[in-house]
């Protein structure tokens, strides 16, 4: 059986389950985010969606054996 799912997904997951078991500040969270989306203006933005897409990769590769 193959199970598939977005990664913004998986991610708004580890976001919502850090706020609410660390006690983590929304605020704290609104300005994460912020800065991912500056982040992605600079030149780090191919690397960052290159090394994602590759992690991506090995995970469902090593899933599929």
């Amino acid at each position: 059986m193959s199970l598939t799912l977005p990664l913004v997904v998986v991610l708004g997951g580890a976001v919502w389950a850090v706020i609410r078991f660390l006690n983590i500040r929304i605020w704290v969270a609104v300005v994460i985010g912020l800065f991912g989306f500056y982040l992605a203006n600079t030149f780090l933005a191919p690397v960052i969606d290159n090394t994602t897409r590759s992690g991506v990769e090995i995970v469902n590769h090593t899933q599929q054996k």
